[in-house]
C-alpha cells in the first residue's frame, strides 16, 4: 500500500488519520429539498383543476326556461369534465374557464352568463370527482398508486400516511419527490424531526420510497469479508469494523486499518493542504494501537462505496511461509516413506 503512494510514484495518497483529517475529510453528502420545494405553498383544496369532473344544478324562475323542461324547475348537468385547457361548456352560457376558480367563483361566472337570457337563475356547482390534482406513490410503500390531493393530504407526510406508510425499516427509508425537472430527496426521519421538509405537494408529483442503497466493502483480516449496507445516516470507522465482527484476533494488524475511497477535489485539497484537481484516490490509515487511535476511528465517518481493508500481522505472514516450508518437507518425507527411498 505504501509503495503505491504518490510519494513513491504511485497514484494514491496515503494519509494517517489525525484530528485535522477528521475535521476535513468527514464530508457527508446531505439530502434535502431545493428552495422551489420548500417555498411552495399548499394547494387550495377548493381549487378546480384540469381533469376535475363537475356537477351543475340550475334552477330557473320561469315555467319554460332555457334548460328546464316544461313543468320542471331545475335541471342537472353531470359529468362535466374540465378539459386540458381548463374550460367547461355550459349550454347557453358557452365555454367558461373553470380551472383556477373555486366552485363558488365558477357558480358566479355561470350565473352571470345565464342571467342575461333567463330571469334570476340559481346555480349550484359541486366537484364530482377528478384526476387533475393527484400524485403517484411508488416503491417501498404499502399502498402504491395514484392518490388525489385532498384537504387532509396536501403535504408529503400526510400523503405517505394515506398510502399506508413505508414497507421497510423507517431508519433506512429515503423519500424522493420528482416535480417536473426538479428532484429532491430526504430521509424519512427528516420528516419527523425537520418540519420544513414536510413539503406541500403539487399535482403530478411522483413520490418514490426506497431503501438506502449506500454500502461499504470490508476486506482483509476481519470477522467477515463482505459488502455491508451502511444502515443509517452516519457510521464511523469503528462502528463499521464492529458491524463485520471486528478485527480477527489471530491475524489482524491493528496498526494497518485502511479506508480506501475516491475523494472529490474540494475535500482532497483540504485534507492535503494544497490544491488538487479532479477526484483523488485516498488511503486513510487508522492505527488502533496509538493512545487516541480508537477515538480517531470513532470520529472518522464512513461514506458510500468506501473499502475497509485490514492488513495481516507480520507474524501471520511468517507463519504462512513456515507452514509452506514445513508442509513441503512433511510431504517429501511422506513420499519417501511410501516409496522406500531414503
Amino acid at each position: 500500500m505504501l509503495s503505491g503512494a504518490v510519494e513513491n510514484g504511485g497514484d494514491a495518497h496515503v494519509i494517517f488519520v489525525n484530528n485535522h483529517v477528521n475535521r476535513t475529510a468527514n464530508f457527508l453528502p446531505s439530502y434535502g429539498f431545493s428552495r422551489e420545494f420548500l417555498q411552495a405553498g399548499v394547494v387550495g383544496a377548493d381549487e378546480i383543476r384540469p381533469g376535475d369532473v363537475l356537477g351543475l344544478m340550475i334552477w330557473e324562475n320561469v315555467d319554460d326556461g332555457l334548460l328546464v323542461g316544461l313543468g320542471q324547475s331545475s335541471t342537472q348537468l353531470q359529468q362535466l369534465q374540465v378539459d386540458s385547457q381548463g374550460f367547461i361548456f355550459v349550454p347557453y352560457a358557452g365555454r367558461i374557464r373553470a380551472a383556477g376558480n373555486s366552485p363558488e367563483q365558477l357558480r358566479q361566472l355561470i350565473t352571470a352568463r345565464l342571467e342575461t337570457q333567463t330571469p334570476d337563475p340559481q346555480v349550484s356547482v359541486t366537484r364530482v370527482a377528478g384526476d387533475g390534482a393527484t400524485v403517484s406513490i411508488m416503491g417501498k410503500a404499502f399502498g402504491q398508486g395514484v392518490y388525489p390531493i385532498e384537504r387532509p393530504t396536501r403535504t408529503l407526510s400526510a400523503m405517505l400516511a394515506k398510502a399506508g406508510g413505508v414497507a421497510i425499516d423507517p431508519e433506512v427509508a429515503t423519500i424522493t419527490v420528482k416535480r417536473g425537472r426538479e428532484t429532491g430527496k430526504v430521509w424519512l426521519s427528516d420528516l419527523y424531526f425537520n418540519p420544513s421538509y414536510d413539503i406541500a405537494l403539487r399535482p403530478g408529483d411522483v413520490i418514490l420510497v426506497e431503501e438506502d442503497q449506500r454500502s461499504f466493502t470490508a476486506l482483509g483480516a476481519l470477522g467477515r469479508q463482505t459488502k455491508v449496507p451502511l444502515g443509517s445516516e452516519q457510521i464511523s470507522a469503528l462502528e463499521a469494523v464492529a458491524m463485520v465482527g471486528g478485527l480477527s484476533t489471530l491475524s489482524a494488524d491493528p496498526t494497518g486499518v485502511f479506508v480506501l475511497r475516491d475523494e472529490p477535489s474540494q475535500v482532497a485539497s483540504a485534507v492535503l493542504g494544497q490544491p488538487v484537481s479532479g477526484t483523488q484516490r485516498m488511503a486513510y490509515v487508522l492505527d488502533l494501537t496509538r493512545p487516541n487511535g480508537l477515538f480517531l476511528s470513532r470520529d472518522f465517518m464512513i461514506r458510500d462505496d468506501d473499502t475497509i481493508y485490514v492488513t495481516e500481522a507480520p507474524y501471520v505472514r511468517w507463519q504462512k511461509i513456515l507452514g509452506a516450508i514445513t508442509g513441503s518437507a512433511n510431504s517429501a518425507r511422506a513420499l519417501a516413506a511410501t516409496t522406500g527411498i531414503d
